[in-house]
């Protein structure tokens, strides 16, 4: 069994585990879990990070120089063991590379490192990819952390809210439940201005996307319990979901989403993929701000 690596700050201690380099527990000092309970009966996912896909490929299939390559739903990087390349009392960096199996269905080098700091109530995350091959590197890249919902402080389930920084009334997008494919038509948003009152039956089509996002930042939580402010200034796209009844809601900023319906062009090509140049890095942070009672 994979031993998780620990951090910890005056304010929080954060576990994550190697395989996935997923973050699995961010507690208080008291104790509280922020994160999910991963009830299986639900879905026993924690923190898996996206690469370098978001979402689903038609058929499963990348398609790139006239080939065909398999490829899973989010892509292999949360089913892969980061090697731990740091550590320190608040801080961990954890390194996964392209191998003879990642090649076979994703035919790039790559270097994606994940790195966790803690400062007093306040985790950051930064995750960078680097392109250590001699071609243009195409990509998406997406956080998927599952929050406690409700989170600790006694707040109801049904009083949570995520607030976002700006006004959001654009239509959002959802996928076709069947394929996992990105539907052409938006919907008319649940968001009333900035606000987003969550309820179980929001899911029941699967995610809320976003494909285009005035915010960069948000915050999730409900009065009289706890809060968490959680900013992504480096993606665009964002995803909100759950499964219905579950003890937990997945904010997710994305680089990226699922292919869209009909889509069968090459990868690069694909709305939301990133072409980073050789020797080029490119970095995504996701920090997440403790407001406990």
């Amino acid at each position: 069994m994979t031993d998780f690596v620990e951090i910890a700050s005056e304010g929080l201690t954060a576990r994550i585990n190697p395989f996935g380099a997923e973050l699995s527990s961010l507690t208080d000092m008291a104790g509280r879990e922020y994160m999910t309970d991963a009830d299986p009966a639900f879905w026993s996912g924690r923190a898996p990070l996206l690469f370098p896909i978001v979402g689903a490929l038609a058929g499963d299939t990348l398609r790139h120089g006239g080939q065909a390559y398999t490829m899973p739903k989010h892509g292999f990087a949360r089913r892969s063991a980061f090697s731990l390349i740091e550590q320190s009392a608040n801080r961990a960096v954890f390194r996964l590379e392209d191998t003879a199996e990642t090649r076979s269905c994703y035919p790039f080098a790559f270097a994606l490192e994940m790195a966790f700091s803690l400062f007093g109530l306040t985790l950051e995350m930064t995750a960078t990819v680097h392109n250590p091959g001699d071609a243009p590197l195409p990509f998406s890249f997406g956080y998927h952390p599952a929050f406690a919902w409700p989170l600790p402080g006694g707040a109801d389930k049904a009083a949570h809210r995520v607030v976002f920084e700006a006004d959001e009334p654009q239509p959002i997008r959802q996928i076709e439940k069947a394929s996992g494919l990105l539907l052409p038509d938006g919907i008319p948003t649940p968001v009333q201005g900035r606000e987003l009152s969550l309820d179980a039956d929001l899911f029941r089509a699967d995610a809320l996307i976003w494909t285009e996002l005035h915010s960069h930042s948000l915050a999730y939580g409900a009065e009289g319990g706890a809060w968490l402010d959680v900013a992504f200034p480096d993606t665009p796209m964002l995803g909100i979901w759950q499964v219905p009844g579950a003890r937990y809601i997945c904010i997710e900023p994305w680089q990226g989403h699922s292919d869209p319906l009909g889509y069968s062009a090459d990868f690069r090509e694909k709305p939301g993929v990133v072409s980073l140049e050789p020797g080029a890095r490119r970095s995504f942070r996701m920090d997440v701000v403790v407001r406990p009672v």
